[in-house]
């Protein structure tokens, strides 16, 4: 299943098939092609493994990822223009 990164929860983890800065423009206080080139540069890019491993208390935001072999934490609300192929579910 394809998710928002934004929408995944703790523990959910898959391949990211697409970065596309769209939603909401306004409210990431940036352009959106700014934020486009800041999460490519960050390594939200296709075919990069990642995992949510935590959510803060407030809003469940911010998120902290494993992106690979690093972690990175990031808005929710940048996390929108991430989207990922959610792992198959294990019995």
């Amino acid at each position: 299943m394809v998710v928002r990164l934004s929408d995944a929860s703790g523990g959910d983890g898959g391949v990211i098939i697409d970065v596309r800065a769209e939603r909401n423009p306004d409210s990431h206080g940036v352009a959106v092609e700014e934020l486009q080139r800041r999460l490519l540069e960050f390594g939200f890019v296709e075919g990069a493994r990642i995992e949510v491993i935590h959510e803060g208390a407030i809003r469940h935001d911010p998120i902290a990822v494993r992106l690979d072999d690093m972690r990175v934490a990031l808005r929710r609300r940048d996390a929108e223009d991430v989207f990922i192929l959610l792992d198959t579910a294990q019995p």
